[in-house]
């Protein structure tokens, strides 16, 4: 188990219920002094993991399926970022499959991802994207160009060094320019309000080491001198789903119970829920200070 807390070298921690789904042998812990969640141990993310997709756990990823399962938040987010793309230089952190840029490069001047999945390169160069397996194989000139937005949607919380990862970052931006963070919320109603015991059994994920909250995003950003423009959240899952997990104990319920869904509840749902903090996902805007 780490020693000592990332964020504010605490050293009491809580366990959290619960499990990680796919590994029995890992921990989830809570910093009792700052409330950073993270896994007890890092050592599963080998070097080439990623690279490797190991995340996936297949031999061939199925791009299509993979591109049918993200449009959703695809969608989503170009939608969020619809008025800050036009004639805008884009960098998409960790793209996986690039649905996002595919929309975004419709707006934006140039759109770019890093990835390091190695057997997506074919499927880049099929749709005319420009992906780079790291940030140090960004050629300089466009390093030094900078890009005046850098999105990072759920790629956060598989960094074990995120402040190094956004110097790194801040550094490519362009002056104004800003890194968008989406993360999902360590504070999820289903774990933190409801305490809804299936669910803490399923939301743990080995690739996710750290699970943040709008709280430790701010000490995050702060340590890495970041001027915080925004932090939002935000409900990808409607009330049926929570509803549905509560009384099965199981996934699935905004498709099987979608009835009692409609814009007007999820927005109110969604806004009651980030009154509290409690919404399953936080959006984050930072820029250079």
């Amino acid at each position: 188990m780490k020693k000592q807390c990332y964020l504010c070298g605490g050293t009491e921690f809580k366990k959290r219920p619960g499990s990680v789904r796919d590994n029995p042998e890992l921990e989830v812990f809570e910093c009792v002094h700052c409330g950073l969640v993270f896994l007890s141990s890092f050592d599963h993310i080998r070097e080439g993991f990623y690279e490797g997709s190991e995340m996936h756990g297949e031999d061939t990823p199925d791009i299509q399926a993979w591109l049918s399962e993200t449009a959703w938040d695809d969608e989503r987010r170009f939608q969020y970022l619809k008025p800050i793309l036009p004639n805008r230089s884009l960098l998409d952190f960790g793209c996986g499959a690039g649905g996002f840029i595919l929309k975004a490069r419709e707006l934006a001047a140039t759109a770019h991802g890093v990835e390091p999945e190695a057997r997506l390169k074919r499927h880049y160069e099929d749709h005319g994207l420009t992906v780079f397996p790291k940030l140090s194989h960004i050629p300089p000139d466009i390093q030094k160009a900078g890009y005046d937005v850098i999105t990072m949607f759920h790629v956060l919380e598989h960094i074990p060094d995120p402040r190094s990862l956004l110097r790194e970052l801040s550094a490519m931006l362009t002056s104004g320019g800003q890194i968008i963070v989406e993360v999902p919320n360590a504070d999820d109603a289903l774990l933190a309000l409801y305490h809804c015991a299936p669910f803490s059994h399923f939301t743990y994920w080995s690739c996710h080491l750290f699970l943040y909250t709008a709280q430790t995003l701010k000490m995050l950003f702060s340590q890495v001198n970041l001027k915080i423009n925004y932090i939002r959240h935000i409900q990808r899952y409607p009330l049926s789903n929570h509803l549905y997990w509560l009384a099965n104990g199981k996934p699935g319920g905004h498709e099987k119970w979608h009835f009692l869904d409609s814009p007007e509840l999820r927005a109110a749902y969604e806004k009651q829920l980030a009154a509290i903090g409690k919404c399953d996902t936080i959006m984050a805007s930072v820029s250079r200070k």
